[in-house]
Parts: C-alpha cells; structure tokens; sequence
C-alpha cells in the first residue's frame, strides 16, 4: 500500500516547486498539496505568527492525518513554529520543512547568512538556527539579509526581479559567511541560477532537502 504525504503551502509559488520535486524523489508516494494563501497573508498583516493561525495549521494538520497522511509536511518558514507545536498534537509526524535546512547550516559552518524576502520569515529562520545550534552545542554567528522587493515581485508574478534581487543578496551575504540558507521555498530557483563561477559559498534552500529527507522517511516508516 502506497503512502501518503501531505504538503500544507501558504502561497500557490511554490506549489510546482514541490511538486516536481516530489515527482522526482516520491515516485510511489501520494502526494497531496494544500494551499491556504491566508495563513501567511494574516502573519504579514500581524508581522507575527498569531495564535489563530497557529489553530488553523494544526486543524490543517490534524485534518490531513485524519484523512490518511501518514506524514504532513509544513513548507513555510514564517509558520515553522506552527509545525513544532503541531508535531506534538497531530496523530501523524509533522515535517517542518526548513528544520533538515538548519541542520545542514550548522554543520556546514559557524557564520550562516540568512536571505530571506519577508521579516516574518527572516525572523523563524534566524531563531531555528540558533535553537537548532545550541542543541548541538554549536556556536554559530547569524547574518541576516532582507530582500526588498522580492517578495511582491515575485507573488505579482515577476520571477525575473525576484530572482535578481535574491541573487545580489546571496553574493553580498557571501562575502561574510560560510554557508547562506534561502529563508523561502520560493527563493530555491534564484539559488539554483548562480553561476558556477559566482558561488563562492555553499547555499542551501529546503524544498530539495525536506523532500529528500520526507523520502527516507516514509521509506523508513
């Protein structure tokens, strides 16, 4: 019997990244993307993940379960903390997608630049990767590096400016750190697009990671 995966996304951009990437590396699982563009459009609004959104990932989360899923995975990191909570109330595992992203920062280096298009997104980032640094007793420096514009550009479906920005930002934040972690979903394609000659630093984005990872597991389980 093939399993199930439930991806919970708060915006429709990177549902086609997902989804290639699940066709990809979840060839025989089932795949079901839900998109809730309100949870993150309440968390701008607020400019923190508020306690009613955090209630409805988890009713999200749980309904999944309930449905069949045998794992839910949560793609944004401006909700991520929404996930944590939900990993210990829903009856299925709760990915948080950006956390295997983390992980890899910490063992990749002590200075991680932070890129990221919204301040409520930069802001979890930063956070589970100092959480995630001092489980392991690591020391890490945390740079952090908006990009203005890049979110409406890209949501108002002006990948071109989007990707440039986030890219002029990868390279600047690359001067002084040793790894740079994509904050977004979104921004993977814009990390994607670098020439060789250009990356100069490792630079790390979560749908690849967290899909990957969301295939050892469900082979596992």
């Amino acid at each position: 019997m093939s399993k199930t995966l439930t991806l919970i996304h708060t915006t429709h951009v990177v549902v086609p990244v997902f989804a290639a990437l699940c066709q990809r590396y979840l060839p025989g699982v089932r795949v079901i993307q839900v998109l809730d563009e309100g949870l993150l459009q309440a968390t701008i609004a607020a400019g923190y993940l508020e306690k009613a959104v955090i209630r409805r990932v988890i009713r999200l989360a749980q309904s999944a379960s309930e449905t069949g899923a045998d794992a839910v995975m949560i793609t944004c990191s401006s909700i991520g903390p929404a996930a944590d909570l939900a990993a210990n109330l829903v009856d299925c595992p709760v990915i948080r997608a950006d956390r295997v992203m983390a992980e890899r920062a910490i063992a990749t280096g002590s200075r991680i630049g932070v890129a990221a298009t919204l301040s409520t997104t930069l802001d979890p980032t930063m956070e589970l990767l100092r959480l995630t640094a001092a489980k392991e007793n690591r020391i890490v420096e945390v740079t952090a590096g908006l990009c203005p514009g890049a979110f409406d550009a890209v949501t108002g479906g002006d990948s071109a400016t989007h990707d440039e920005v986030v890219r002029a930002k990868i390279t600047e934040l690359s001067r002084v750190v040793d790894v740079v972690v994509l904050a977004h979903p979104s921004m993977a394609r814009a990390g994607e697009t670098i020439r060789e000659a250009e990356r100069t630093k490792p630079v790390l984005s979560s749908p690849i990671l967290a899909v990957k990872h969301a295939a050892e597991f469900l082979g596992n389980c």
